[in-house]
């Protein structure tokens, strides 16, 4: 019986080690996470960007508003 459990145990322990070393081989994952992060990196930038070109925008139209109502008066 305990020498059933150890064989066991020791299968599960090779087959994990195994298991650890072929994730360290594997190497395609990199390029998915780094991937991801330039993207999240872009979406940050351009979260924070758009305040300053919404503001832009905002003054820009309300300067053509300004105009267009001098000039109907």
């Amino acid at each position: 019986m305990v020498k059933e459990r150890e064989v066991v145990m020791s299968t599960r322990f090779t087959s994990l080690r195994g298991l650890l070393a072929e994730l360290n081989r594997e190497e395609s994952g990199q390029d998915l996470i780094e991937y991801a992060l330039i993207a999240a990196l872009i979406a940050l930038a351009a979260t924070v960007g758009m305040g300053s070109v919404a503001t832009a925008i905002n003054v820009a139209f309300s300067s053509i508003g300004a105009k267009l109502t001098s000039y109907a008066s």
